[in-house]
């Protein structure tokens, strides 16, 4: 059984890329089983900076980062294959084509080939690629480019998805077909952490919000909790974001 209560649990987090100059400063949140949370804020909050703490591509300077109860000090293997990462700039294997990076990324979660043709004609068919399946990135748009990356992070059906600004050069389409996904990920006991801009399309979505300014976090909870927090009880998501960061942006 796991000793785990969420599948991803960050703790008094300071970090950055220099000790002397951290930019982030003691967050701590979660992600729970079938949870998804929210990441916003202003350019240059902290949010991929964040993000990059939780892929380890930075340590820490202080605090730590659980997913599935492992840190990557005591299992990078299970905390690596336990997520998935959806980046905002899709990044690509020049030299492969759409189903051979989606064999790639079989092959790194140890999918057999069964579980590998099925999924990937699903999302395939779902994010309208199927035509492309042979195709080789130069042939692709930004936003096909994007739904790779979607497709690939979704093939493996991790414990964890980390997706940052997921609806970048995305047509609608495509974006009622990632949330329709990520639903089902929900259902399936996921847990979702996304950063993005697009307050409007995650407002009805997102089960919880964390707002990132300036490296520290002002608001935590749901659309429910930010009312009462801030006082604007009738407020959207996008009418907060603004109260808040204009009033700080004037008491800094």
């Amino acid at each position: 059984m796991d000793s785990y209560e969420n599948i991803l649990q960050v703790s008094d987090l300071i970090g950055g890329y220099s000790r002397r100059h951290p930019i982030l400063h003691e967050l701590t949140f979660h992600v729970a089983p079938g949870e998804v949370v929210g990441l916003v804020g202003l350019n240059g909050a902290g949010k991929s900076t964040t993000i990059k703490h939780i892929l380890g591509l930075l340590e820490p300077i202080q605090g730590e980062i659980l997913i599935k109860g492992q840190t990557r000090r005591t299992s990078k293997e299970r905390y690596h294959t336990a997520l998935s990462y959806v980046p905002e700039t899709p990044l690509l294997y020049e030299q492969l084509t759409l189903w051979e990076h989606m064999e790639f990324m079989a092959l790194s979660y140890q999918l057999d080939r069964a579980e590998l043709n099925q999924r990937a004609t699903e999302l395939m068919e779902q994010f309208n690629m199927k035509k492309m399946k042979d195709w080789l990135p130069e042939r692709f748009s930004k936003g096909m480019k994007q739904k790779v990356m979607i497709m690939n992070a979704l093939l493996a059906q991790p414990a964890m998805y980390i997706i940052d600004e997921p609806f970048v050069g995305l047509d609608p389409q495509a974006i009622h077909a990632l949330l329709e996904q990520l639903k089902m990920e929900k259902q399936r006991g996921a847990g979702i952490f996304m950063s993005t801009h697009i307050l409007a399309t995650v407002e009805h979505f997102c089960d919880r919000f964390i707002l990132l300014h300036e490296g520290r976090i002002l608001l935590q909870g749901t659309l429910s909790d930010w009312r009462k927090q801030t006082g604007l009880a009738e407020a959207s998501l996008d009418e907060i974001f603004m109260t808040v960061t204009e009033v700080d942006r004037h008491e800094s």
